[in-house]
């Protein structure tokens, strides 16, 4: 299974103080030389962590491919046309929220937004792929504009799991709608489990590639490494915040053992 570094929250860092330091190209070669395939940054609309320049610099001196994330903003795809990413992943994206909260939407609108803005990249030989829920709806969808990839939205799985067995519900980020019975929260979890399976599955039968992320650590990525047709898996906050205190390249080599 391929893995995927991404490197967003080092600029999270960065831009927490405004100034140059920490350098997330920094981080590229660094995850490369412990076994990352890929490296993935989140271009977003107001450029809150990763920026034009990170990403220019990141394409052009990465030794493994980079994937760019971002919404169907039309400035940053005639952007990524020209810098020329190995992927992009078309993700859908709130300027509130903190992180990207599920899969994308197809409803007719935005259905034709992601058929344009992927064949533009497609015609200049940029791989797409498009973040989404794990459903068969969402998968046909995605088959039906012609991407090479989809990644499922593993956040919900990483939630429950993290409610069921951490201490997450003691804290003041205790997710409220999962604050259950521990063995309403055990067949959620397979619930859950059985989703991504069926997805893979679904998305391996019509030809797509299949990727998978969001909310994936250390204690909670093995079961999803046991799901056939998952090639890859884009991981990024946990390894940055194991990284405060063992260091980058053990926080990377440690999750390359794991997905590995």
């Amino acid at each position: 299974m391929l893995l995927g570094v991404n490197i967003d929250h080092i600029a999270v860092l960065r831009e927490a103080r405004r100034i140059n330091d920490p350098d997330p190209l920094d981080a590229v070669s660094i995850a490369v030389a412990q076994g990352a395939d890929q490296i993935t940054i989140h271009l977003r609309e107001d450029r809150r962590h990763i920026n034009d320049y990170d990403v220019e610099r990141i394409i052009k001196h990465s030794k493994v491919p980079v994937n760019v994330e971002c919404a169907v903003d039309p400035d940053i795809i005639e952007l990524l046309g020209e810098l020329k990413p190995n992927r992009v992943t078309f993700v859908p994206e709130k300027r509130e929220e903190v992180t990207t909260e599920g899969g994308l939407n197809f409803d007719d609108a935005n259905y034709a937004n992601l058929d344009k803005a992927t064949h533009y990249l497609k015609a200049r030989e940029i791989e797409t792929s498009f973040f989404i829920d794990p459903t068969k709806e969402a998968i046909r969808a995605s088959c039906g504009i012609g991407v090479s990839w989809v990644e499922l939205h593993t956040g919900s799985y990483a939630n429950i799991f993290a409610m069921l067995y951490s201490n997450l519900r003691f804290t003041p980020h205790s997710i409220k709608d999962l604050d259950v019975e521990r063995s309403r929260l055990q067949k959620m979890l397979k619930k859950s489990i059985d989703d991504i399976k069926t997805a893979a599955t679904e998305a391996q039968e019509y030809g797509l590639k299949v990727a998978a992320g969001h909310g994936l650590n250390y204690q909670n990525v093995s079961e999803i490494c046991k799901i056939e047709y998952i090639e890859e898996l884009n991981i990024g906050q946990s390894i940055i915040a194991r990284s405060v205190f063992s260091g980058f390249e053990n926080a990377v080599r440690d999750m390359v053992k794991l997905v590995k």
